[in-house]
């Protein structure tokens, strides 16, 4: 009889890491070989994503997900996590930042140069929402008479994969920056 995770929460880790010259290639291989293994053995992975810098001096950005905080524990302690960063090490040109996210903060990204605050759970619900409602019309309107005859599942289906796409890797990406003082507003300065 398998136990049943006591912490049933999605999480989500981000890991930003510095990565020496020259080893940008070498790093995507070990990503894909760690990716892999956890697929393979780790229930309650549920994927990952990666962001290569912008510039040079930026560290990489891995987004990990997993289904709760008990499998990503155990994948943190498993020794194939272990043996993967062990194998990593000459890779790597300074120790990762950790972030674990377990709601909506995951979609923004706080201003550059500023400590991470935590945003604000009623902004971030209510950017969410314009958005979510703007693209949905959007793409109803699009491609409703395309679908109209398919079924509602299949409908539903599509329209979910590309909002969650258009959102994941064009909109969000390019809004946050634009938005991020508005999500992560600067706490009040005491004037006495």
């Amino acid at each position: 009889m398998s136990a049943t995770p006591i912490n049933t929460t999605p999480v989500t880790t981000i890991v930003r890491r510095h990565i020496r010259a020259g080893q940008d290639a070498a790093y995507q291989d070990w990503l894909t070989r760690l990716t892999t293994g956890a697929a393979r053995d780790f229930p309650g992975y549920l994927g990952a994503e990666f962001h290569r810098p912008a510039r040079p001096t930026d560290p990489w950005r891995c987004v990990f997900r997993f289904d709760s905080l008990d499998h990503l524990d155990a994948f943190e302690r498993s020794p194939f996590r272990a043996q993967m960063l062990d194998e990593a090490a000459p890779l790597f040109a300074a120790d990762a930042t950790w972030e674990r996210l377990t709601g909506l903060e995951l979609w923004f990204d706080p201003p550059p140069g500023i400590p991470i605050p935590q945003p604000s759970p009623h902004r971030m619900a209510l950017v969410l929402v314009a958005v979510v409602f703007t693209l949905v019309l959007i793409l109803n309107l699009a491609l409703g008479p395309l679908m109209a005859t398919w079924p509602l599942p299949l409908r539903l289906l599509v329209t979910v994969t590309l909002q969650v796409a258009l959102m994941t890797y064009v909109i969000m990406p390019r809004l946050t920056p634009r938005i991020a003082r508005f999500i992560y507003p600067s706490p009040r300065k005491d004037r006495t």
